[in-house]
């Protein structure tokens, strides 16, 4: 716990008005606790004893003035950890995200989705409910035990040794539990990470389910991981209930002895009735904040089980780490120097090297597998290469910051991104202000600017999650648009046209042969039209370029070729 409150402390420490708020109230509820206890004295000697009628007023009017403090200091207090807990969780959910999205790929790719929004949306409500509520109830009770426990050996330092010499004993077995509740947390907030990725893949796959009728199929599956995650977290809660009443046997055993050495000092005459009371009912205070702590520690073992998991990502180092250069002019020229990038045993590329010069067009085809997405990918560091380099104008790729290289790249891939947005902002993508007309221009050169026209609200149409409201070749073509939009001296298109019909890819490509004149560009082929005036067209096989120079070179002097070249034609 130490150690998360050390990572948690150079947020925390941002809120020091805040926390004197919280101070101010906590110690309202300090002084009226204690008061309580202390009004129990001349209550029984004064007003019922001694039957002082002065005490008939001023005693009802003293209750309402402590548990009026008592409610102003809670609310104060309430109020001011609530908003501390709220906004330290918010800024961390925006932390999180951001650390997540600029870590490298090969994170991405190997933590499934579900697992990671689990993380952003899950743990760290569970650090939430942490901070803002278990947090000021832990403050609150904790400082009530030391002003009641101090009062308690005021009044009589003898009777205080038998209410105290329980402590110790309630610590022991709650330490225990708390061990095995941290446990099963991490292995709740696991298992609700399983939840959440079948979920997600359940809704991203609606049509495939709803195409081969698998809906029970997938209910089925979904209800093991279901069925797992309460089995888990009963677990938790037949740990977690142990505490009340373990602290409650074991604090009524000292209060009971309480009672037999109170009753015989007041036997004796050595102790007032209202003394006694006071001091029963300050024990009686003070065992009530004890079992709350005691919860509280409890439910911490969550939380701390959750930050753990928070912190895991944010101190996981970037494969991919930026330069110190800013690339200010167009690409003008690409270089793979001898690339290999291996994956577990084997070479996805295998000793690449290729130079590609402003104005070019070069074309991929290969066998699934061959590495042709891989070689794009490289360009935009989702990977770097195990050996060899990449330059970009002659200089090392890894030399640049990747956001000022990547200004300069416009990727089309095989999955269309469309965002919950404008048309016009999905065009326009990470553009803060739209040029309406440069919006347009490209929508044009996309073959997309009629169907846009028809919609409802043209360029402002709102988009449904994925682009649902527009068609499989209508998404593509807004994907082409934003790339033409971006203006970027580098295209990478990995098969952008394959859900268009032969006509529609004519006129875009047609459009395209003037807009990429001066720029460079790759594509990966889906249809044979695409690529035979390419100016280079390279076959990739397992990693390695076995062949390459035009279409009508290819078709010449090299057998695979000539079988894909008959594949694509298809």
């Amino acid at each position: 716990m130490k150690e998360i409150v050390k990572r948690f402390w150079p947020y925390i420490k941002e809120y020091k008005l805040y926390y004197v708020l919280v101070v101010v109230g906590g110690i309202l509820i300090l002084v009226s606790t204690v008061a309580t206890a202390q009004i129990m004295k001349p209550m029984m000697d004064d007003m019922f004893i001694k039957k002082d009628k002065t005490m008939l007023y001023i005693i009802p009017f003293g209750l309402i003035a402590i548990y009026l403090t008592k409610a102003i200091g809670k609310y104060i207090q309430t109020v001011f950890m609530e908003y501390i807990g709220q906004s330290i969780v918010t800024r961390f959910r925006e932390i999180l995200l951001e650390k997540m999205i600029h870590l490298d790929m090969g994170f991405l790719y190997t933590n499934r989705s579900g697992e990671l929004i689990s993380r952003v949306t899950n743990d760290i409500s569970r650090i939430q409910f942490f901070v803002s509520n278990m947090l000021p109830d832990m403050f609150r009770d904790l400082l009530t035990v030391i002003a009641l426990v101090g009062y308690i050996i005021y009044l009589n330092p003898l009777l205080s040794f038998y209410t105290l010499v329980v402590v110790p004993l309630i610590i022991f077995p709650l330490m225990k539990i708390a061990k095995k509740l941290k446990k099963y947390s991490h292995r709740s907030q696991s298992k609700n990470a399983d939840l959440v990725s079948r979920l997600t893949e359940v809704f991203n796959n609606s049509e495939i389910i709803k195409a081969n009728a698998t809906e029970k199929f997938e209910i089925s599956r979904f209800s093991v991981e279901n069925w797992n995650f309460f089995k888990i977290n009963m677990k938790a809660i037949y740990v977690g209930a142990l505490v009340s009443p373990i602290m409650e046997i074991i604090a009524v055993t000292g209060l009971a002895a309480v009672v037999y050495v109170g009753g015989k000092e007041v036997f004796e005459g050595k102790m007032t009735v209202g003394e006694f009371t006071a001091f029963i009912t300050a024990v009686g205070l003070v065992f009530e904040p004890i079992r709350k702590l005691g919860g509280t520690y409890s439910k911490i073992q969550d939380a701390l089980a959750a930050s753990e998991r928070v912190f895991e990502v944010i101190d996981k180092e970037n494969a991919i780490n930026d330069g110190p250069k800013e690339l200010l002019e167009d690409i003008k020229s690409i270089e793979y120097k001898n690339v290999v990038l291996k994956y577990e045993n084997s070479n996805i590329l295998d000793g690449i090297n290729l130079v590609i010069h402003q104005g070019e067009h070069i074309a991929l085809v290969g066998d699934s597998g061959g590495g042709k997405s891989t070689f794009m990918n490289m360009l935009l560091r989702f990977y770097d290469p195990d050996s060899g380099e990449i330059l970009i104008n002659g200089t090392n790729i890894k030399e640049y910051k990747q956001k000022s290289f990547k200004h300069h790249i416009a990727l089309v891939s095989q999955r269309i991104y469309i965002f919950q947005d404008t048309l016009a902002a999905n065009v326009a993508y990470g553009e803060e202000s739209i040029d309406e007309d440069k919006v347009i221009e490209a929508l044009k050169l996309a073959d997309a600017y009629d169907f846009v026209m028809k919609l409802e609200d043209g360029i402002h149409t709102m988009m449904s999650e994925a682009g649902a409201n527009l068609s499989g070749g209508q998404r593509q073509r807004v994907a082409i648009a934003r790339a033409i939009y971006k203006h970027a001296s580098l295209l990478l298109f990995d098969e952008a046209t394959s859900a268009l019909d032969n006509e529609s890819e004519k006129r875009i490509q047609k459009s395209l042969d003037e807009y990429t004149k001066d720029k460079i560009t790759i594509t990966i082929a889906h249809r044979l039209s695409t690529i035979e005036d390419a100016d280079k067209i390279l076959v990739l096989q397992k990693g390695n370029i076995v062949a390459s120079g035009t279409h009508k070179e290819l078709l010449e002097c090299s057998g695979v070729y000539q079988r894909l070249a008959g594949e694509l034609k298809k």
